[in-house]
């Protein structure tokens, strides 16, 4: 935290002394040279208290926050500019305050008053306190402000600003933290004459509205860091004649974008196409997000593919946090954007959406995203779109509201059963396991059911985060026929039977060690070697590379880990699928990685193309979401969340590693 007012500068360094804090004072001569002139502390330096983490001057006057002071309740202490240098003289010291309260996250000086908050009091609720200073020079509350529509959470008091007349006073919790600003207006006899709430006009869940703003004379402006999926931006206010407060405008920047490659295959040559490294995978075309119809700050997640039985037009589905694109790749080198579906309508944006498809209708669930249900849209539709002047938005066919955010949806086009998994919030969550739903009438779905084996999860709900379900035709003739689910359930692989949707059984759960996120997985095409991912063992460095999980489940009961892969980056591993010999792999930062299993227990990589022109493989999020390598063309679509649609091929050729 930073101070200046006039020759004053003050700096807070909270974490100096073993987190004690200090603030260090300077001073700007005639000259205009800056020299440090002491060092500040609080009441007892011996302790954690964090001291100057919060600060603010005006004239000679400052105030200093030691927000973990006193078992966090929290202190503030002022300072005075005295015969040439800074002397304590005095503590702010509110009414009511308990442990955690964290008192002095946000500080203002305005006119004769001084004022300190805490968003945390009361439940999160917050507060704002007012002192002045009387005859023998001692601070005294003489006011506290909470927000006239009280809730928990409303986080009242993250932010001080003072206008002419007027103290406005963030509050980034309200309406699911798109955040408000209050705004107090003086009486001119040291009460408030009355209070309004204010808020930007297009304001989503998360945008967090109010957590800085500044005002001169009747220009404001309030910020709204997530607004834009994180990006942030900042809303202008002026004063109108009648003393309202008007938007104006928003400010922002405009993100960066890669340039679209459409209109000829750029071969990989030398380790690289067109700017993105490679091995032995072509670049046929790219797509940017914006040209998806992604706004500023959306990004790409999940994505599945469509062959059209009459056209045999091949057709890319792909997920936005916004809602999901329907890309015609039948000429690999020249995409084109369709239609566009919108998220369902009230619920929140979100980072996680996943489509899957069964007798020509896609289905479309999302996480995070609140009341969004599962939408159905009949995909021979698109047959009939003109899309010569754009991308046409385009509406669901049918919906299912019996779960509302969901993970991911699996489905098993032989049998017309889904399985929303992850499932969290609405409707019936079957412990995050599997939510059984008929879509053998495709836009009449009907809920059949749960499975969740408690044994495994995080919350031993028997949470699945991902699943593959299929008729088994593997070796285990037990299970001949039988309608099998593999859970990717955080903690553990769970092998269920769920041809009888009333009476699913557990055959079997099986980990692994070094468990960081049991996250997704896929058969081979013998239905004997499972091969699965763990999202978090990279990142938490359980192993040094990108591991590949190989399962022999030749006995469905009795599943034995016959090998530990390890590729030849550090990135974290997503998404996987299996195409007769050939495993695609979506690994995040290191693009898509093709291994041939020809082997079955013994993964070698063959091809791979980073889809992140910049910075280094690290195990970190961003990149390669997910593909679909299962187009009888070849093309292989792959997304990378903050750059586009990749649309690859694969060249024919020994391996690279």
């Amino acid at each position: 935290s930073v101070g200046l007012s006039g020759d004053h500068l003050l700096v807070g360094a909270f974490a100096a002394s073993d987190t004690a804090g200090a603030v260090y004072t300077f001073a700007r001569d005639a000259s205009g040279n800056w020299a440090e002139t002491g060092k500040l502390s609080g009441s007892d330096e011996g302790t954690k208290d964090r001291f100057g983490v919060v600060l603010t001057v005006s004239g000679d006057l400052a105030l200093v926050s030691a927000t973990r002071a006193e078992e966090q309740k929290g202190a503030v202490y002022a300072f005075g500019f005295v015969d040439g240098s800074w002397t304590a003289t005095g503590q702010l010291e509110p009414r009511g305050l308990e442990k955690g309260d964290r008192f002095g996250s946000s500080l203002l000086i305005h006119g004769e008053n001084v004022y300190a908050s805490t968003e945390r009091v009361n439940r999160f609720v917050g507060a704002v306190f007012a002192f002045t200073r009387d005859d023998d020079g001692d601070w005294n509350e003489i006011a506290g402000l909470q927000p006239f529509d009280a809730a928990q959470q409303t986080r009242f008091g993250v932010a001080l600003a003072g206008g002419e007349d007027e103290l406005w006073v963030g509050a980034i919790g309200t309406r699911s933290f798109a955040g408000s600003v209050y705004r107090f207006a003086a009486d001119g006899q040291g009460g408030w004459l009355s209070a309004e709430k204010l808020a930007a006009s297009d304001l989503q869940a998360r945008d967090v509205f109010g957590a800085s703003f500044d005002i001169e004379g009747d220009l404001a402006a309030v910020s709204a860091v997530n607004s834009d999926f994180g990006l942030g931006s900042v809303y202008v206010f002026n004063r109108d004649s009648n003393g309202q407060w008007i938007e104006d405008t928003e400010l922002f920047t405009s993100p960066g974008s890669l340039d679209a490659v459409v209109g000829g295959q750029v071969d990989c040559t030398e380790g690289d196409a067109a700017g993105f490294e490679c091995g032995d995978v072509d670049l046929a075309s790219f797509v940017p997000v914006a040209d998806l119809g992604g706004g500023r700050g959306v990004n790409l997640n999940d994505i599945w593919g469509w062959t059209d039985p009459e056209t045999g037009h091949e057709w890319a589905l792909v997920g936005r946090m916004d809602g999901t694109s329907f890309v015609d790749v039948t000429n690999p080198e020249a995409p084109v954007v369709v239609a566009n579906l919108p998220k369902t309508p009230g619920s929140t944006s979100a980072a996680w959406r996943d489509i899957k498809v069964h007798d020509g209708h896609a289905y479309i669930v999302a996480d995070g995203a609140g009341q969004h249900g599962m939408q159905i849209f009949d995909l021979n539709q698109l047959r009939s779109i003109d899309a010569s002047q754009g991308a046409v938005t385009v509406e669901p066919t049918a919906f299912y509201d019996g779960v509302a955010s969901v993970h991911n949806i699996v489905i098993n086009e032989e049998t017309g059963f889904a399985y929303a998994v992850g499932s969290n919030q609405g409707g019936e969550t079957c412990g995050g396991g599997l939510h059984m739903i008929d879509i053998r009438s495709p836009q009449e779905p009907t809920f059949a059911g749960c499975f969740a084996d408690a044994s495994t999860g995080r919350q031993k709900t028997g949470y699945s985060h991902d699943a593959q379900c299929l008729i088994y035709h593997g070796p285990d003739s037990e299970y001949a026929g039988r309608e099998i689910c593999l859970g990717a359930n955080e903690t553990a692989l769970s092998i269920a039977d769920v041809t009888d949707k009333d009476n699913p059984v557990a055959i079997s759960m099986a980990s692994y060690p070094n468990v960081g996120y049991t996250h997704q997985g896929w058969f081979d095409e013998e239905h004997r070697y499972f091969y699965m991912n763990d999202e978090l063992d990279e990142m938490q460095g359980l192993v040094d590379r990108t591991r590949t999980l190989v399962w022999d489940l030749s006995d469905l009961e009795d599943p034995i880990l016959v090998k530990e892969h390890l590729g030849t980056q550090p990135s974290i591993d997503h998404n996987l699928y299996i195409k007769g010999d050939l495993m695609y792999q979506s690994n995040y930062m290191s693009g898509l990685r093709v291994l041939d299993i020809s082997d079955r227990a013994n993964p070698v990589e063959v091809g791979f193309f980073d889809t992140v022109p910049t910075g280094d493989n690290s195990p970190s999020f961003g990149g390669s979401w997910s593909n679909y390598p299962f187009f009888e063309s070849g093309t292989i679509v792959v997304t990378s969340g903050s750059e586009g649609l990749f649309v690859l091929k694969k060249k024919e050729g020994r391996p690279v590693s």
